[in-house]
């Protein structure tokens, strides 16, 4: 439907992150995350009043992850009445840290963590497993076009690089000609917290954009050039909801069948392409196999392929201390990426390939208890 500006919003944009409705994005983080709580330790084994004893898993990290987990998670507890997961949604920044330290049992993040952020880790080695693959939606709040705006890579890292300020510049309303794009202002809004959303989205810009590559590159945490920073995927959704003129990026999951719009983006093939199931599955289709090493799946070639595209992976330490909350992570994790993938497509994520459910397999089968016993055989 139109987004329509008021006379009042066709200045300069707000010169503060004030100027957003914050209740309505604390309204958006509380239904997205009802279902879980936040993660203050590592799992314990605690003796119910009954004698049975309940596994309780923690994790932190993604919010690319959170509408996923929510739902996967309540589903597991529900078959699994002796099992309970809390998962914090706080980014995928500090999801790695609070892996790192110890304080949870996994780690979840849309960017494979490197040797440097795990070198310290308390548990030891670990591994990443992939769990979930999405698209990341170039959001805006601005007058409805005839179909979605039209952005190619280029602009939109001109966008950002606070190049292009407004909305009928000549390099937006070449690729939508008969628009009637408005003379406004274009806040840019971006992720305040370290994300792999924002690693995903920055890698992309980095591949299509030699300028935004030289200048600010790809990473979890950035120095933007211009815009206001929100935190996780919820609030970027939410602020863009409540700022005429703003454009940013969320996982597709955020905006899909909210008011807020998507751009159709240039892909590699030249052809303009909105995420769905079907276009981000053609992106990672022409890239079959990846490795946390080697895990980049943006811009790849294809018709129908939408060039931001991306895996998330969860983190697990490799040897459990203990053999009973080891085993009850090793099931959770191998359901997520088999079984719980039902969930994921659901709500608008991709389900794993197969051959991406054999590396998850993989991967968790050199997850070994306190006697080096691998945990899923």
């Amino acid at each position: 439907m139109p987004h329509l500006l008021s006379p009042a919003q066709t200045g300069k944009p707000p010169r503060t992150a004030a100027a957003l409705t914050a209740a309505a994005a604390l309204a958006i983080t509380a239904a997205l995350t009802a279902c879980t709580s936040a993660a203050g330790t590592s799992s314990t084994l605690q003796a119910s009043a009954a004698g049975a004893s309940t596994v309780r898993l923690t994790g932190a990290g993604s919010t690319f992850d959170a509408p996923f987990f929510t739902k996967a998670f309540a589903a597991y507890q529900q078959s699994r009445p002796g099992v309970t997961v809390n998962y914090a949604s706080v980014g995928s920044s500090a999801g790695i840290t609070r892996f790192t330290a110890g304080t949870v049992n996994f780690g979840a993040t849309d960017v494979p963590a490197s040797s440097t952020d795990l070198a310290a880790a308390r548990g030891g080695p670990a591994v990443q497993v992939p769990v979930d693959l999405g698209g990341i939606s170039v959001a805006y709040n601005v007058m409805t076009l005839n179909g979605s705006l039209k952005l190619t890579g280029p602009v939109l890292a001109r966008i950002f690089l606070g190049q292009i300020t407004r909305w009928n510049d000549p390099a937006i309303t070449a690729l939508n000609p008969g628009a009637q794009l408005p003379d406004t202002y274009i806040t840019v809004v971006h992720r305040a917290d370290g994300s792999g959303t924002t690693y995903i989205f920055s890698d992309y810009l980095s591949h299509v954009s030699p300028a935004w590559a030289t200048k600010v590159g790809a990473g979890r945490s950035l120095h933007w050039p211009v815009g206001y920073g929100a935190d996780g995927n919820q609030g970027v959704a939410s602020t863009i909801l409540h700022i005429p003129g703003s454009i940013g990026y969320a996982e597709d999951s955020y905006t899909a069948g909210t008011a807020i719009n998507s751009a159709a983006i240039a892909n590699h093939d030249g052809n303009y392409v909105t995420p769905t199931p079907a276009t981000i599955t053609a992106d990672a289709a022409a890239k079959p196999a990846i490795t946390p090493e080697d895990f980049s799946i943006v811009n790849e070639p294809g018709a129908d392929a939408y060039p931001i595209s991306g895996y998330s992976w969860v983190l697990v330490s490799a040897s459990q201390p203990s053999k009973t909350i080891g085993q009850a992570l090793a099931a959770l994790i191998t359901w997520l990426t088999h079984a719980g993938q039902s969930y994921a497509a659901a709500l608008g994520y991709v389900p794993l390939p197969a051959q991406i459910q054999q590396l998850a397999t993989a991967t968790l089968a050199r997850v070994t208890g306190p006697d080096g016993q691998s945990l899923t055989s």
